[in-house]
């Protein structure tokens, strides 16, 4: 009996999708999401982009666009010499389109060249600005962390 009822309850989470609301997320009209990315602490990184995985899961593919601002502190995670795990997790984000911005004002700050840093970066004057733009612009600010 016990066994009926696991599969049975298996069963109904295996085909519980998510509700999105109106209006649905399309190609056409996908859900815009900024995360800012400011501190160094590894750990604190590796949670956003692991709530950034759950994100994409959830959404059907082209229906969702995201954004990671990185500065101060939190360009480290996205310079090459970074923490090697860290970057192989943002690298596999950025397959599934997730665009990184590096803000310029902290790479001058630090003595920082576009060549100290992994590929396929944006590179933006002032990284807090662009994540305000985006806001302005339609993206929805979250802090997963």
């Amino acid at each position: 009996m016990k066994k009926i009822i696991l599969i049975l309850l298996l069963t109904i989470f295996s085909y519980a999708e998510s509700t999105f609301s109106d209006p649905q997320p399309t190609f056409d009209d996908p859900r815009k999401l900024v995360v800012r990315l400011y501190d160094a602490d590894v750990e604190k990184t590796n949670h956003i982009i692991g709530t950034i995985y759950n994100i994409l899961k959830e959404y059907p593919a082209e229906t969702l666009k995201v954004a990671v601002i990185t500065y101060g502190p939190g360009m480290r995670h996205i310079k090459k010499d970074g923490d090697a795990n860290t970057i192989k997790r943002i690298q596999s984000l950025m397959e599934y389109d997730v665009e990184f911005y590096g803000c310029k004002n902290t790479m001058e700050s630090m003595k920082w060249t576009e060549e100290d840093f992994i590929e396929d970066i944006i590179y933006v004057q002032a990284g807090i600005v662009e994540a305000i733009e985006k806001q302005i612009d339609g993206f929805i600010g979250i802090t997963p962390y």
